[in-house]
């Protein structure tokens, strides 16, 4: 592993190809055996820590359509608290679903999982017909995994019944050393990003593009309203960007002065601090307050100048969705990915029917949804939201502050990278964005 990360750090590439890949790495795991570690505690009290594992396991053999990789560095997403908890079941049920699937899903049932669906790092192999990647090349990857076998995924490829998503319903995901993906989960790596940095957008980048700019989410448009809640967290930051790119303008709801002054150097405008506005959408655990609905509407029209939302930016889930649908305007769109408070929403339908609204639900990014919000990012339209930078074994730490939500924007994770700061290539166009690159950092 050594001499590849030599190869690497002298930027050449093209020896990469000759050097031997090792028979085993560093990774992150959770164990089969553990999953039922936190039976009878809260969710809050389940602790990443306790349950994360840096281990050293065997290199996975190399598969047609599939590249190894050598990762420089990865981020934490909430799928990796999710796996870490064993909530809201544990992922090795996924496993071995895949290892049903065919002869060569069956490496991917294993007692241990290797977490992770991010990274930034180089090529190191590529099995057969793999041909738009060799050996050498830059890359950061998405996380859809998906075999492209049934026809109902050739239109929208997250629509294929064996779409999984890599690293949390895969194995040998990107919180390690070596990661095995699809070749179609590759993309090239920005020139003016460090690995760290490069390594942090994928996930949440691509779902907030999926989401809220394309035809299969809200298809947002110049000029439109979007509430966006936790405008300051790895999706929201994303979807405030995207809509102040796109020519919307977006009202970005967050917890504290501190998240509406990360919103505010995004570019940002309309923030609603909603501690500071003390919402309770919920009078108790089993009721809603339509009263707070309507003074979360009034704060809007407020700002807005009368104007409702014509898309609203869900991902909280059973706290906020009563309120997301009542306040869109009439014949407008909730569009939800995740649900971090909750999965059983509860909303008054008549708001939904006699308004016209739509609920659509959207799960991360195909290829081509992920190819143009990572082109974005190469374009230096779009930017990381890198906070913080942890090392390979401190994720359990990463995960718990991700877990209790003491973080912004994204958490990164330094896999085969030495230190921060390496893998900048084209150092002009870094100057000319170094603050927006940088806004999120130390916050």
């Amino acid at each position: 592993m050594q001499k590849i990360l030599d190869a690497i750090l002298a930027d050449e590439l093209d020896a990469v190809g000759s050097l031997d890949v090792p028979e085993t790495y560093r990774g992150v795991t959770v164990h089969a055996d553990e999953v039922d570690m936190f039976q009878g505690l809260a969710t809050k009290d389940k602790d990443p820590r306790k349950s994360l594992h840096v281990d050293e396991v065997p290199v996975p053999e190399l598969g047609p359509g599939e590249a190894l990789v050598a990762v420089m560095a990865s981020a934490i997403n909430y799928n990796t608290v999710w796996t870490s908890i064993f909530e809201p079941l544990s992922t090795f049920g996924f496993l071995k679903r895949y290892g049903k699937s065919s002869p060569e899903a069956a490496k991917h049932d294993l007692p241990y999982h290797v977490v992770g669906s991010d990274l930034a790092g180089v090529v190191l192999r590529t099995g057969p017909g793999v041909n738009a990647w060799k050996p050498g090349d830059r890359v950061v990857a998405h996380c859809l995994d998906v075999q492209l076998e049934h026809p109902d995924g050739h239109s929208d490829t997250m629509l294929d019944p064996e779409q999984r998503i890599w690293g949390f319903e895969t194995n040998f995901g990107g919180l390690a050393e070596v990661a095995l993906v699809k070749a179609n989960q590759l993309m090239p790596m920005p020139n003016h990003l460090t690995w760290e940095e490069a390594a942090s957008p994928g996930l949440v980048n691509s779902t907030a593009y999926r989401q809220l700019v394309s035809v299969n989410g809200a298809n947002m448009k110049q000029g439109d309203t979007v509430l966006i809640w936790g405008a300051s967290g790895g999706l929201g930051s994303y979807a405030t960007q995207f809509a102040l790119n796109g020519g919307a303008t977006p009202i970005c709801v967050v917890s504290s002065p501190e998240k509406a002054e990360i919103c505010r150097k995004m570019g940002a405008e309309l923030i609603i601090d909603r501690s500071a506005e003390g919402f309770k959408f919920w009078k108790d655990e089993h009721e809603q307050d339509p009263k707070e609905w309507k003074r979360l509407g009034a704060k809007i029209r407020e700002l807005t100048g009368g104007e409702d939302p014509d898309i609203v930016f869900e991902h909280p889930g059973r706290e906020t969705f009563g309120a997301s649908v009542f306040v869109a305007k009439k014949g407008g769109t909730i569009v939800t990915c995740a649900s971090t408070s909750g999965y059983m929403h509860q909303y008054d339908n008549r708001y939904l029917w006699m308004n016209l609204k739509r609920i659509i639900g959207s799960h991360f990014a195909n290829y081509r949804e992920a190819w143009e919000a990572n082109r974005l990012i190469a374009k230096g339209k779009i930017h990381p939201t890198l906070s913080k930078v942890y090392s390979l074994g401190e994720v359990g730490q990463a995960a718990y502050d991700v877990h209790r939500n003491a973080h912004q924007g994204k958490v990164g994770v330094l896999t085969l990278a030495p230190e921060e700061g390496l893998g900048v290539r084209d150092h002009e166009m870094r100057a000319q964005h170094l603050d927006a690159i940088n806004r999120f950092r130390g916050v």
